[in-house]
């Protein structure tokens, strides 16, 4: 059996119930805590390739100095990227969120824009971290597509595309908009602690009714 759009609010609604037993996304927990969107954008920026908790501890160092644009640009690039470590390519993301924060000042007033084509203008800021600044820090609809997102989908069979840019194409045009936001944090929690990139746990999951496992090949 495949996901379609029949199915989908079932699967989300089981998810859903699977993942409430594992600590949420660190951007999901940043927005939490006073839907931020400057502290959104740079949670966001820090947790591109790196774990959650990696990312969890930069944020923590990071924000103990600087919650605004003005106060992050104050910081040397050195001294962020001594703050932002051991995130991935930290010295480059120092770099970034400088440049990011001098541009809001310059051209924002210090706000950070709410759409997404006038963010991925912003240095180090693609669609994924996007749409997480629109979804989380703005409560806007977008959808944000990250590894978790792409695998998952295709893995259900929901979507049939190539790269995460087409997946989330397809996923505007396919998935109802009252899963929009929640799309994001649901499959990024399923994908780390239940629907690994490399054998899945399959044998007890809540989903092996609906899912045709497209492309698993070992599983436990």
């Amino acid at each position: 059996m495949t996901v379609t759009n029949a199915t989908v609010t079932r699967v989300l609604s089981l998810v859903r119930a699977e993942v409430k037993r594992h600590e949420l996304p660190i951007v999901t927990l940043v927005a939490h805590m006073g839907h931020d969107p400057f502290k959104v954008l740079v949670a966001t920026m820090l947790s591109l390739r790196t774990k959650d908790r990696v990312t969890a501890q930069a944020c923590g160092r990071l924000f103990g100095r600087a919650t605004t644009p003005r106060a992050l640009l104050s910081l040397s690039e050195s001294e962020i990227a001594r703050l932002i470590y051991p995130v991935g390519f930290y010295r480059t993301k120092a770099k970034q969120l400088r440049a990011v924060s001098a541009i809001l000042l310059d051209k924002h007033g210090g706000a950070v824009p709410d759409d997404i084509d006038t963010l991925v203008t912003l240095p180090g800021v693609g669609r994924k971290t996007a749409n997480l600044v629109v979804t989380q820090g703005y409560g806007k609809p977008g959808i944000c597509v990250d590894t978790h997102v792409h695998r998952i989908s295709h893995r259900w069979g929901y979507v049939r595309t190539r790269t995460p840019e087409k997946t989330e194409a397809a996923l505007r045009a396919k998935l109802p908009g009252k899963h929009w936001i929640e799309y994001n944090d649901l499959l990024v929690s399923f994908g780390q602690h239940r629907c690994a990139p490399v054998s899945p746990r399959c044998s007890d999951c809540p989903l092996r009714k609906y899912c045709p496992r497209i492309g698993v090949t070992k599983s436990r």
